[in-house]
């Protein structure tokens, strides 16, 4: 993906008022969702050397909503924390998925 092993980024795990919170304050969006990502760069553009320390960004999950999405998706919490956890790595990477839909396949291809 790019990334090399001095990498660095923050999780926060909160329910859906704190998530809210920060979607309302920094996205404008005042509802819960599942996962945010605050990237510390831009990925795709700013320049690295491999020595130098990385960081990422920050990433937010609603363990409440993710709790509700496990038992949705027939999964177990665990396994519906580690997609929400890759998915906001991946936007940290650059992808997003609402720039359309090839994008967002390209994204969903590479969190399996």
């Amino acid at each position: 993906m790019g990334c090399h092993d001095n990498a660095e980024l923050s999780i926060l795990l909160t329910d859906n008022a704190g998530i809210q919170k920060l979607n309302k304050h920094y996205l404008k969006k005042d509802m819960p969702t599942d996962v945010l990502s605050f990237p510390m760069m831009d990925f795709n553009t700013e320049p690295r050397t491999p020595n130098s320390q990385l960081i990422l960004g920050d990433i937010v999950i609603s363990v409440e909503t993710a709790k509700t999405q496990a038992n949705t998706n027939d999964a177990t919490l665990m396994e519906e924390m580690s997609r929400l956890l890759i998915h906001g790595i991946l936007h940290l990477l650059g992808f997003d998925h609402e720039k359309g839909r090839k994008e967002a396949l390209r994204m969903k291809k590479e969190e399996k």
